[in-house]
């Protein structure tokens, strides 16, 4: 490649090839709000809820269809308000490459958006700025730091005919490039196309799912059986179509999502006072199901800083003279990391100064930087500083200094070698050991999702010594995976470190776990990370990290540190066991109420309960339920599992218990107190709502329901419950009178029922393992 700087393109030339491949921009993964508003009414739950409106405008129950309506937008609208909070916080990705360049068009050197560029522009990189674009060195020398992009812990020297890639940040020097890739082309762009296509069905998604599919597949059969028992006893098809209609809106966990989505909301607002943003509310749930955390290296478990880890002296020189030389060697006010902690450490400690006389920078061809300096007697001496295979062929070799090399390298370490001495009589001083050390907090974060029952694996695109030696110091317990290793899914628990690894990998390592059945989270701060973030159950960006990453992932750390992690999973696991008892609740009640529908039909043969009846139990039972979302609960000791088929069974199982309570009030009522069929309607109308209030009680506490103190905002609801049926049922809105004796004696009998149902709940749920 020739090292001349090309002449670069005309704005005409430029503009034609922008007309063809596009603005130097990526693609924006945020789904747009028309979309997302859609998407609330396209699941089985809303699917449900359609089909009754269709009905009850078929029969002509336009009050009824109303009803059903009011219930359908308001879960959709709650869902759609809390979602769309959360992703006010990170309104749209932020691309690196809105930024602007020096381009050279038309023969003269401009300031122009990096949006404008196209391959075979030439741009000019100096100190501080990013690369604009996929580009290749034309003349010059740049040290670049592309570890947002790359994963590499130091930056890199480019020259002559070096690829360079969009993103990176030029630490130090000036060089000519030229475009090779713009937008979605390049590097970064092709990194954000990964971003967008990555997609994973959450946990909160499946349990929904399969909730709807199990009491689709259990009610199912029962309302297909009493539409047959129905024509059988010779009702008229305008008596069993509501008949049908009732037991289907019965059968419809109506809240259940939206229940999800208030407990991640709230779940969502308690993580933000501890510095955790949440960009999906989905997340917030996930994290409480992590089982696996994969984590980034750089800057994630380290710094992003290198520091002098440890200096070696030789001969008669001591620590503090070796940092001293070194740092007369090391540019001042400049931004090589290498440079920077070198004068950090040099000024911690005072030695006789060297007096500067000239001052040659890191060149990456001889792959040092020296200097010209007198002493304290005026003796001019010569200093180099580099790499060691470099400054040890300038001296004499030594076999302690090359052991002591390899041995710093073993550990993780870089190293760069000192000589002083004449111009042509250097002799090697010492070493110095540069490491980006870990977070303070990173060893206790691992301990403590260990303790949590979280694994922690390290994926990083270091160089396997330094990945292996940082997982070592912080505690990620697991071998270093070779290279084919991540082929090899079968022994993927056998590892704990993967280095080297490219974006593409990282992106292939969560899926792999996932295929293997593991709830993954993954933590990062780069653009590298990103399709990862967007792969896993719940990706994780921290505080440092890119508009890309912060975009991608579920979670944004917005304080310094990881403790936000082990408080997501936390608060993860105080959602899931507030929403494992709305959702027990939810399939206690269908299952129930279509059973009594069904028994009612037998027992009277009449339809129990209409369509209006059953949509003012939905609405004063399954939403004002959502206060289960506020309440008092133990959290998770381990990674939450949801066991639909074990919650089916505890379900039914309590459904069967509260059928037997509201079977032997309809009997009551029918064969002791002689109601006609109307005042038996509102008798199942109380019944069912008290019943229901009876069982969220029991089914709360997975131990004795006594023994723990339920939330104010439950209590209240149930006073709301309960007052509303009463005043409904008494004053005979919408429902025949029932005398208030009659009121009060079912009150009185789903207290007792509660306490009886209690001791039967415990063996139950203990060997079904629920909570």
């Amino acid at each position: 490649m020739s090292p001349q700087t090309p002449v670069g393109l005309t704005s005409q030339a430029a503009d034609l090839l922008r007309q063809k491949l596009g603005a130097n921009a990526i693609i924006n993964v945020a789904d747009s709000p028309v979309r997302r508003a859609l998407d609330k009414f396209w699941a089985p739950v809303p699917w449900m809820l359609e089909g009754a409106i269709v009905i009850e405008l078929a029969l002509g129950k336009f009050f009824e269809a109303s009803v059903i309506a009011t219930l359908l937008f308001f879960n959709a609208g709650l869902a759609f308000f809390q979602e769309g909070r959360a992703q006010a916080t990170l309104a749209a990705l932020k691309s690196r490459l809105a930024v602007h360049a020096s381009v050279l068009r038309d023969g003269v050197w401009k300031i122009a958006p990096a949006i404008d560029l196209v391959p075979g522009d030439v741009v000019k990189l100096t100190l501080g700025v990013l690369v604009p674009a996929d580009a290749h060195i034309c003349s010059g020398e740049i040290l670049v730091d592309q570890s947002m992009l790359t994963g590499e812990s130091a930056p890199v020297e480019a020259g002559d005919g070096v690829e360079i890639y969009s993103g990176g940040l030029v630490r130090r020097g000036e060089a000519v490039a030229e475009v090779d890739a713009t937008g979605a082309k390049t590097k970064f762009g092709r990194t954000a196309e990964l971003v967008r296509t990555a997609h994973v069905v959450s946990s909160q998604q499946l349990a929904v799912f399969r909730v709807v599919r199990n009491l689709a597949a259990f009610n199912g059969v029962i309302i297909v059986g009493l539409a047959v028992y129905a024509h059988y006893v010779g009702l008229s098809s305008g008596e069993i179509v509501p008949l049908v209609l009732t037991g289907v809106l019965a059968s419809i966990p109506v809240a259940l999502p939206a229940t999800f989505t208030l407990a991640a909301a709230l779940g969502a607002r308690e993580l933000a006072k501890l510095g955790v943003l949440p960009t999906r509310l989905s997340a917030v749930d996930e994290a409480g199901t992590m089982d696996i955390l994969c984590v980034d290296k750089t800057g994630t478990l380290t710094k992003n800083e290198l520091t002098v880890g440890e200096v070696h002296a030789f001969d008669s020189c001591d620590e503090i003279h070796v940092l001293s030389a070194a740092a007369c060697a090391s540019a001042v006010g400049g931004q090589d990391p290498v440079d920077i902690a070198i004068q950090t450490a040099a000024a911690k400690n005072a030695a006789a100064p060297l007096k500067l006389i000239a001052f040659s920078p890191f060149d990456p061809s001889k792959r040092m930087s020296e200097a010209t300096a007198t002493d304290e007697k005026g003796v001019t001496l010569r200093i180099v500083k580099g790499a060691f295979a470099t400054i040890s062929a300038l001296t004499t070799p030594s076999g302690a200094a090359g052991t002591a090399a390899h041995d710093l390298e073993a550990q993780g370490f870089r190293v760069m070698a000192v000589a002083i001495g004449p111009p042509n009589a250097l002799k090697l001083i010492g070493l110095i050991a540069l490491t980006d050390p870990p977070r303070d907090d990173s060893a206790k974060l691992v301990a403590e999702l260990r303790g949590l029952g979280v694994r922690v694996i390290m994926a990083s695109g270091d160089a396997p010594i330094t990945a292996e030696a940082v997982a070592k110091t912080v505690g990620i317990q697991g071998a270093l995976c070779p290279p084919d290793g991540l082929a090899d899914a079968a022994h993927l628990d056998d590892y704990g470190v993967f280095a080297g690894v490219l974006p593409e990998n990282k992106f292939k390592l969560v899926k792999t776990y996932q295929g293997a059945g593991c709830t993954v989270g993954m933590c990062g701060d780069g653009a590298n990370d990103a399709p990862a973030l967007r792969q896993a159950q719940i990706g994780i960006a921290v505080s440092t990290a890119t508009d890309v990453a912060k975009s991608a992932a579920g979670i944004v750390l917005t304080t310094v540190g990881l403790e936000g992690v082990v408080s997501a999973v936390k608060q993860g696991r105080l959602i899931y066991q507030r929403v494992l008892t709305y959702t027990l609740n939810s399939i206690t009640k269908k299952i129930v109420q279509v059973m009594f529908i069904a028994v009612g039909l037998i027992v009277t043969g009449h339809a129990i309960l209409t369509p209006l009846l059953m949509a003012l139990i939905m609405i004063v039972g399954d939403f004002l339920g959502m206060a289960l979302t506020t309440d008092n609960v133990r959290p998770s000791t381990r990674p939450n599992i949801w066991r639909i088929g074990r919650l089916t069974v505890a379900g039914a199982a309590m459904g069967l218990g509260q059928l037997a309570f509201s079977v032997a009030c309809l009997a009551i009522g029918d064969f002791v107190a002689g109601y006609d069929i109307a005042t038996l309607r509102t008798l199942a109308f109380v019944t069912i709502v008290c019943g229901n209030q009876a069982t969220t009680y029991t089914n709360r506490e997975r131990r004795r329901l006594w023994s723990s103190r339920p939330s104010v905002w439950l209590v209240i609801s149930s006073l709301v419950d309960t007052s509303i049926a009463c005043v409904l049922s008494v004053a005979g809105i919408a429902m025949a009178p029932l005398p208030v004796v009659a009121v009060g004696a079912i009150l009185g009998s789903a207290a007792v029922f509660a306490v009886l149902i209690d001791f039967a709940k415990v063996p139950v749920f203990r060997r079904l393992e629920i909570g």
